[in-house]
């Protein structure tokens, strides 16, 4: 089946960390640009990180310096990880991949993060 799958999701107290997981199956994610996205409840879903298929990348002015997106090409995954969380970090965060030329794309089912004391 052709998919993402995110793990590593839960209950952090401020001032944690986090790490975010995303494996691909079924395709190869090396000619994708990869991206974590996030909804809060009542709240649009918005751009966290994105990485694209050569490494560069771009943050949200909100997590920049706390969160760091990478990607393991040979594991066919992409990892957010996630330092110095804060309560408005708590969201459903969604791994998203989109083909750079063809312009497909896939989305995981989401993982929510949770941060409170």
């Amino acid at each position: 089946q052709v998919g993402l799958v995110e793990s590593g999701g839960g209950l952090v107290q401020p001032g944690g960390s986090l790490r975010l997981s995303c494996a691909a199956s079924g395709f190869v994610l090396s000619t994708y640009a990869m991206a974590w996205y996030r909804q809060a409840p009542e709240k649009q879903r918005e751009l966290v990180a994105r990485m694209g298929s050569s490494g560069d990348t771009d943050y949200a002015d909100s997590i920049k310096g706390r969160f760091t997106i990478s990607r393991d090409h040979a594991e066919n995954t992409v990892t957010l990880q996630m330092d110095s969380l804060k309560a408005e970090d708590t969201a459903v965060y969604y791994c998203n991949a989109e083909h750079e030329i063809y312009r497909w794309k896939y989305w995981g089912q989401g993982t929510q993060v949770t941060v409170s004391s």
